[in-house]
């Protein structure tokens, strides 16, 4: 039972679970936009993914990430390289146009781990920008570079569900900034440190309305697309009204990032029937 455990720890801390998430929204992409996704764009964001978290978790600081001590994060150090060194082979056979919204994406991602201005360590140091940063980037990663490769349009369609895909990161880092409170430096004026838990759920509730009344917006509304997020509709509002921030060990790092795996199973299902 404990090597279950040690593995299961390793699968959370090494950044496993946030790649198969970003995994499972790619193809939640592909089949409500019904395009065919590029399998090696999937392994490079899976790959990616893992060497990036685990960057931006351990390795912020150059020295730091390179002399490692402490024999955990080293394993998770020679993980994260061997991830990378994924990444890079399945970027070899990316489209260009992958690459130039890639590049634009990877500036965000840069600007949130590392340090570019003067009294900040880097924009990660801004708590309330930090989370509309993760959610740009997560929109463009499992919505944007699917379609450009797949050589498809830009259309308004996809820029809903892109904005739709941003406005669900948003609802997803809040039980993480709401279980982060009491450990955050009040320096860094996170959500809820300048409005509070309860305003901060009433906001995340807000958006979650928004995420859904928005999908009628689209040109092309499909019973598929209403369906399944509905379902995710109905479980946000559950999971905004249960988020406390006392939570249990695993509930913001595995439950709540585990959401768009179920999101694709359900979605998966649902595409069988409709």
């Amino acid at each position: 039972m404990k090597l279950v455990k040690r593995f299961f720890n390793f699968y959370l801390d090494a950044s496993i679970h946030v790649a198969a998430s970003v995994f499972c929204l790619l193809e939640i992409t592909a089949i409500i936009l019904n395009i065919t996704i590029n399998q090696n764009l999937a392994y490079f964001c899976f790959f990616s993914t893992i060497a990036c978290y685990n960057f931006i978790k351990y390795g912020v600081e150059a020295k730091k990430y390179i002399l490692v001590a402490n024999k955990y994060h080293k394993n998770i150090q020679v993980f994260s390289l061997i991830a990378l060194g994924f990444a890079v082979y399945f970027s070899f056979y990316l489209h260009k146009h992958v690459w130039y919204c890639m590049g634009a994406l990877a500036v965000f991602t840069g600007l949130y781990a590392l340090p570019v201005l003067p009294k900040a360590k880097n924009l990660r140091s801004f708590g309330a920008l930090k989370v509309f940063m993760v959610a740009l980037v997560w929109a463009g990663v499992t919505v944007l570079l699917p379609v450009l490769s797949a050589n498809m349009g830009i259309t308004k369609d996809v820029w809903i569900e892109t904005f739709q895909r941003f406005l669900i990161v948003l609802v997803l880092l809040m039980p993480f900034e709401i279980r982060d409170l009491k450990y955050d430096s009040p320096a860094l004026k996170t959500i809820p440190q300048r409005f509070g838990v309860i305003h901060t759920k009433i906001a995340t509730g807000i958006v979650v309305l928004a995420f859904f009344f928005v999908t009628y917006l689209k040109n092309k509304i499909t019973l598929l697309d209403l369906v399944v997020k509905g379902v995710l509709f109905i479980s946000f509002g559950f999971l905004v009204l249960y988020t406390q921030g006392k939570q249990g060990k695993y509930f913001a790092s595995f439950w709540v990032e585990a959401f768009p795996i179920f999101w694709f199973v359900i979605v998966y299902i649902t595409s069988l029937f409709i």
